[in-house]
């Protein structure tokens, strides 16, 4: 069920256990050559590939596409909500949907800057709502649902999203191939994190200058496509886990 098609009316009718899916993404840029809608394109392809899997058994709200994207503000083009700022919006949207009476709630996020305001942002309401025992709030990025490797996907170079790289660029090539300029030209950017296990605060002309992490020249729409399958396959995983949950359990 989509929120946007439905009236009040409609929405007000539905069982309360019914999950409520909010796709995140952001609107920043990513490199000399993919625009700068990246994230959001790639979630709402693999949240709309979802919903369709789970139509009937879900309530699926537009996608929201402003983010948290300070880190990459010295790039123009990037429109991004201060983290503070965002982790407010989302304790909000989450509230609008309690305040409703839904129980199920879920945030299928699509990029990296929105991680941790949107981990937050549903402990923050854990902790408001803690009498709620029956209260499930979920945040997932949606590229640790699945775990794509070159055993599943021939020729898969990296191991781990990047920025830009060759897993986006790919599924941009299957998706909107005229917005990919000269990937293959493009040099790779490793990701590096000498100081690992500790998390490094970071903007991103620490990391690259042209604005991009990891290997696009070797992004093809094949492994675009595959990505695709891959990461719907772990939304959907996901979401029948929450539909099965018996509502109060913490294994569920």
């Amino acid at each position: 069920m989509l929120l946007k098609e439905l009236t009040w009316t409609d929405v007000d009718a539905l069982n309360r256990d019914s999950p409520v899916i909010i796709p995140v993404a952001a609107l920043e840029q990513h490199g000399h050559h993919m625009p700068v809608f990246t994230d959001s394109m790639l979630l709402g392809e693999i949240t709309e590939r979802a919903h369709e899997q789970v139509k009937d058994r879900v309530l699926m709200t537009p996608l929201m596409w402003l983010g948290n994207s300070d880190h990459h503000m010295d790039f123009p083009g990037t429109m991004s909500a201060a983290p503070r700022v965002y982790l407010d919006l989302l304790n909000g949207l989450i509230e609008n949907f309690i305040t409703h009476e839904f129980r199920r709630i879920v945030m299928v996020n699509g990029h990296g800057g929105n991680d941790v305001p949107g981990k937050q942002a549903t402990f923050e309401l854990r902790q408001k709502y803690r009498d709620r025992s029956d209260l499930l709030l979920l945040f997932a990025t949606y590229w640790n649902l699945a775990e794509p490797t070159a055993d599943t996907i021939a020729d898969l170079q990296q191991t781990e999203m990047g920025h830009a790289c060759e897993w986006e660029t790919s599924m941009i090539l299957r998706l909107a191939p005229h917005l990919v300029r000269d990937h293959q030209q493009v040099s790779t950017v490793e990701p590096g994190n000498p100081f690992h296990p500790a998390s490094r605060a970071w903007i991103m002309p620490d990391r690259s200058v042209p604005g991009h992490v990891g290997n696009a020249s070797a992004a093809t729409a094949e492994k675009g496509e595959q990505l695709f399958q891959a990461f719907t396959a772990g939304v959907v995983d996901l979401l029948h886990r929450v539909i099965q949950w018996d509502g109060t359990s913490w294994e569920g």
